[in-house]
């Protein structure tokens, strides 16, 4: 018996007061059961954040490596890859969105409904297109008296041209005229036949359609990197200008369509059957940017941007998935508060170099303060399939103007650059080292080529803010319809990703300590380099090679070091604390480059 119902027995009371007492009585059990829950939802907390680490520069490399899967980088490409993607169409708006509502369920809030503690935050930019924009819908291509087709969009989704208009419905039936020689074009009688020819159909355009009066154009220019004899249904997408008033269009064709056509020449004219549905129409251009709010520099930044335009899996549905698990792990992280970045991460999705270039120049204010940016161009490749290896495309250092030693372009290429033109920095280095790392712990095979251009590192640096490029090349499939998603590897996905998140967590919580780390990494890899130099130097002088080009380079590169070695103390606000170490470092390179260059003296 309870001391109320013992104490109600043993009492004369009133019904009201008994009531009274019973009602004291059942808010009496209900603190006590409150009291309860509260402690066992205390203590659940507690067992719950006991299993939870926070990051810290020794456990994170561990804890991202566990946490990482790849598994929703690679479900957001195997998504976005059944799209051919062109700003404003279909494939390229549904992806936006579908990148929207896993931010969502990832815990960003939409920047409008957004208060100022929220720390995850998203939006969609809109703005109309100047231009309409273009999809695919289906294509064949059959040479007349043969039962079977030459190309089929069903199998190569890359056969019609960007900007090819559709033919009539009921198609075009036209000879098709062979032009060896494109410089002879205008001599030959084209209107109202099928240019064919070996080149961009581009290139021949206006030569072919608005002065030859041509109704289409087939070409065929797959570069041998793509191994067109052994990948012999690849084709390479192409494109023709945007043609309102001819409303024509172009056929590209693969290795094996080329040689049947060719055999069908051969034996006489050739006429061609070709069926065209395209979709050309005025849309809006969108790019969705989230940021994830630092807690005392918000207004210095890191950003990663993944271009969604192309219609490959690789290229680049790799990225845009790569960034969206990056940006949610991060989130993850942030909500159990085992990582809280001082500085801003932003992951920007958009179209290639354009939303880059316009984010990074629209508001300058905001361009002063980013600190960082990386571009996710081809992050996700099975190499075993591609032969594609992983690269880092450094920023502009004196390997772009003498490339030699290890020292390699890619097959995509690059043009010869000028001091002038050199962004010395820590960057390269320090995300050289951490992938090496990464790809030690994992034997995952890392590389380096020098700055090559082409994707969003480059309205970065031309805003003179350090940027790299992660990407792969070779790549036999690059640009092709082959670039499917059985070519995409989780394994690349989880090793990029997870080495990506490494570097930003460290630099966005960079300070004196993570500053001095990276200047003596810098200086370690200023000497490993030069001693390279130094090896190569002496080759090149034993080849016959001017001692004084050689002599240019040692300087180019102590030079670049040297300016590098500064670049540290951006990393937190007392430069003071590191300027000693800085001219350390730099009186290091500048001895070590005079003693090479003295001994290069004594052999010439």
């Amino acid at each position: 018996m309870s001391f109320t119902d013992n104490f109600i027995k043993k009492q004369k009371l009133t019904l009201s007061a008994k009531r009274a007492i019973f009602s004291i009585s059942k808010y009496e059990v209900m603190f006590k059961k409150l009291i309860l829950f509260l402690l066992i939802s205390i203590l659940f907390i507690n067992c719950k954040n006991a299993n939870i680490t926070v990051l810290s520069s020794s456990n994170v490399a561990d804890i991202i490596n566990n946490e990482f899967t790849g598994d929703l980088a690679f479900n957001t490409a195997s998504f976005v890859e059944k799209y051919w993607r062109v700003v404003g169409n279909t494939g390229f708006n549904k992806s936006i969105y579908k990148i929207a509502e896993e931010l969502e369920k990832s815990g960003f809030v939409l920047e409008e409904n957004a208060t100022e503690n929220d720390i995850l935050t998203y939006r969609i930019e809109k703005r109309p297109l100047k231009n309409p924009t273009w999809e695919s819908v289906n294509a064949i291509v059959k040479i007349e008296g043969k039962n079977d087709t030459l190309l089929q969009h069903a199998t190569n989704r890359n056969m019609i041209a960007l900007n090819s208009y559709s033919t009539p419905k009921d198609g075009v039936s036209a000879e098709v005229i062979y032009v060896r020689d494109l410089e002879k074009i205008a001599d030959l009688d084209v209107k109202g036949k099928i240019v064919f020819a070996e080149t961009s159909p581009y290139g021949i355009y206006k030569s072919a359609i608005i002065e030859g009066k041509a109704v289409g154009i087939i070409t065929y220019n797959n570069p041998s990197y793509l191994q067109p004899e052994k990948n012999t249904t690849s084709i390479q997408f192409r494109s023709i200008p945007l043609d309102t008033v001819n409303k024509s269009w172009a056929i590209a064709m693969s290795f094996a369509a080329k040689e049947r056509l060719k055999a069908s020449l051969e034996k006489g004219k050739t006429t061609l059957k070709v069926h065209i549905k395209t979709n050309i129409y005025p849309s809006e251009e969108l790019t969705i940017v989230a940021d994830i709010k630092g807690s005392e520099m918000p207004g210095e930044r890191l950003v990663f941007s993944a271009h969604i335009q192309e219609p490959g899996a690789n290229d680049n549905a790799t990225g845009v998935g790569l960034a969206l698990e990056m940006a949610s792990l991060t989130a993850k992280f942030i909500k159990q508060q085992q990582y809280e970045p001082k500085r801003t991460l932003t992951f920007l999705w958009g179209d290639e170099i354009i939303s880059t270039q316009r984010y990074v120049q629209e508001d300058s204010i905001r361009a002063k303060y980013i600190n960082w940016g990386i571009s996710l161009d081809m992050v996700g490749e099975d190499t075993e399939k591609t032969g594609g290896t992983f690269l880092i495309e450094k920023m502009p250092d004196p390997s772009a103007i003498w490339t030699r030693g290890n020292d390699k372009h890619t097959e995509w290429g690059g043009s010869k650059m000028k001091l002038e033109q050199m962004k010395p920095h820590y960057l390269n280095d320090f995300l050289i080292d951490k992938f090496k790392q990464q790809g030690k712990r994992a034997n995952w095979i890392v590389g380096t080529n020098p700055f090559e251009g082409g994707s969003d590192h480059v309205p970065f640096l031309r805003q003179n803010i350090p940027s790299v490029l992660f990407w792969h090349f070779t790549d036999q499939f690059y640009h092709t319809d082959n670039d499917r998603i059985d070519k995409v590897s989780k394994t690349t996905l989880k090793n990029v990703g997870t080495t990506a998140l490494i570097a930003a967590y460290t630099l966005l919580n960079a300070d004196k300590k993570v500053a001095k780390s990276i200047l003596l990494n810098l200086e370690t890899a200023a000497v490993s380099r030069l001693n390279e130099e130094f090896k190569q130097s002496k080759i090149a002088i034993n080849n016959g090679d001017s001692l004084s080009t050689q002599i240019e380079i040692i300087t180019a590169w102590k030079d670049w070091y040297q300016k590098s070695f500064t670049t540290t103390s951006g990393l937190f606000s007392d430069e003071k604390v590191i300027n000693n170490d800085i001219e350390k470092s730099q009186k290091l390179i500048d001895s070590i480059s005079s003693v090479i260059i003295k001994e290069l003296q004594k052999k010439n």
